[in-house]
């Protein structure tokens, strides 16, 4: 499966212009994607995770934020603890900035995978 970096500014004007489907699309590929670059952390399958998240009326949604946080962690090798970072901002109602976040790391590491930037 081929991983492609996404523009995070169309991301979101995407999500906000087809009412949030476009982000429940991105949820999936967040999910699926940061599974397969830190498999150690993997949680469910992105439609599952979905599913979840609308049975449990969100919930489940803020552990996915924590959990999203700590794959970013191990796949840009810092030692941060940036999932209670997406839990907060989860918390507050801007969760679409923690998909943002994640989706910048992504891109960082896919350049780091096709070898675009030096490993700092």
């Amino acid at each position: 499966m081929e991983m492609k970096k996404r523009s995070i500014a169309g991301c979101i004007i995407l999500t906000l212009v087809t009412f949030g489907i476009y982000g429940i699309y991105w949820f999936v590929k967040l999910t699926n994607e940061t599974n397969r670059l830190a498999p150690e952390e993997a949680t469910m399958s992105g439609g599952l995770a979905f599913l979840v998240t609308i049975c449990t009326l969100g919930i489940y949604g803020l552990y996915w934020a924590y959990k999203l946080g700590k794959k970013i962690d191990v796949i840009s090798g810092n030692q941060r603890n940036t999932g209670v970072l997406y839990l907060l901002v989860s918390l507050v109602g801007f969760g679409i900035v923690s998909h943002a976040l994640a989706q910048d790391e992504l891109n960082h590491a896919i350049d780091r995978q096709n070898g675009l930037v030096a490993v700092a």
